[in-house]
């Protein structure tokens, strides 16, 4: 299949419904009155879906490359969120455990693309 647009890229699929999770969490109970983590871990999630898009868009390999290393380290942003909502007992163990799970598969996706990009440079 040509991947034509980035909504076809299967990376920022899976950060969209990775956002989509860290929305859905982080707008109930205590999470969602502690406004610094909460806009924090929301903006890192938005930020690994958005830089897959955005560096697509750029129509340059080099960019689409560099823009793929930031949402990757976006996706570790948000794990190290998760542990601090977990510590802070927004979370419970279950929550932190699938969404610890999903991001790092969002991360290893876009790190297999990255990857993919940077042999497409040289």
């Amino acid at each position: 299949m040509k991947v034509e647009r980035f909504e076809d890229l299967i990376a920022w699929q899976k950060a969209r419904e990775l956002t989509k999770a860290i929305y859905a969490v982080t707008s109930n109970g205590s999470f969602s009155k502690d406004y610094g983590l909460r806009d924090q871990i929301r903006r890192a999630a938005v930020s690994a879906m958005s830089n897959v898009s955005e560096g697509f868009e750029r129509g340059s390999l080099n960019e689409f490359h560099q823009f793929l290393v930031i949402a990757k380290a976006s996706c570790a942003e948000v794990r190290s969120q998760l542990y601090v909502a977990l510590d802070a007992c927004y979370i419970d163990e279950i929550a932190f455990k699938e969404l610890n799970q999903q991001a790092f598969e969002v991360s290893r996706i876009i790190g297999g693309l990255r990857s993919s990009v940077d042999k497409k440079r040289t």
